[in-house]
């Protein structure tokens, strides 16, 4: 077994924090988005919220700070009744405290770079259950908003519907975070809030397992 005190010792040396080591210098966020359809080009981005994470002094991974917006549909975009049925979300409703898309991602970047920088990452990577979804609809908002420059990686992403099924069996958030011994209300489910919080709980327990099943750090040979 990989002493772990060495390894930090030989991230020191190199310059680089034990996390910044962890995943290349990429910085995992955790991120959820409920949306008013499947095209990210068309259709509304509701919410969206994200998880930064944290890594104590044994190397175990742990939420650390969320941040969660409403968001006012964009200029023509599409509301697909089926969707907002499925999350339940009135886009009109005014006790929603909805702000517009470059409020909300501006806010978030800011916290995900100020995060960032403080355990030597160079980038941030999304992290999310079936990641492509999410990632596009925040590209496509980006994009709308014209904002330069994202943190995330704009097509590298960890997907927790793949890391689940290879770990738990199961690739259904609810069913994995039950196997993981995750409590998981099914009546709190599609908020972007509860879902990222969970996705994030997931993750963390799929990395730290990896991590005590001595799959981390590398053992060289």
């Amino acid at each position: 077994m990989t002493d772990l005190n060495s390894s930090t010792a030989d991230s020191a040396e190199n310059g680089k924090t034990l996390f910044a080591q962890r995943f290349r210098g990429y910085f995992p966020v955790v991120v959820d988005v409920e949306t008013a359809g499947f095209n990210a080009q068309t259709d509304a981005l509701l919410e969206i919220a994200a998880t930064t994470l944290s890594l104590d002094e044994d190397g175990n991974f742990s939420l650390d700070k969320t941040i969660h917006f409403n968001v006012d549909p964009f200029e023509g975009a599409n509301l697909e009744k089926a969707a907002l049925e499925f999350t339940g979300i009135d886009p009109t409703n005014p006790l929603r405290g909805a702000v517009d898309e470059e409020t909300a991602l501006k806010a978030i970047f800011k916290l995900i770079r100020k995060k960032m920088k403080a355990v030597g990452c160079q980038r941030a990577v999304m992290v999310a259950h079936n990641a492509s979804f999410d990632l596009g609809f925040v590209n496509a908002a980006t994009q709308r908003c014209l904002i330069k420059r994202s943190p995330f990686h704009p097509f590298v992403s960890f997907d927790t519907t793949t890391l689940s099924g290879l770990v738990l069996g199961q690739t259904v958030l609810a069913k994995a975070c039950i196997a993981a011994n995750i409590d998981f209300n099914n009546n709190e489910a599609h908020s972007a809030l509860y879902d990222t919080e969970k996705t994030a709980e997931l993750f963390c327990h799929i990395v730290n397992k990896w991590k005590q099943l001595g799959g981390w750090p590398l053992i060289e040979e």
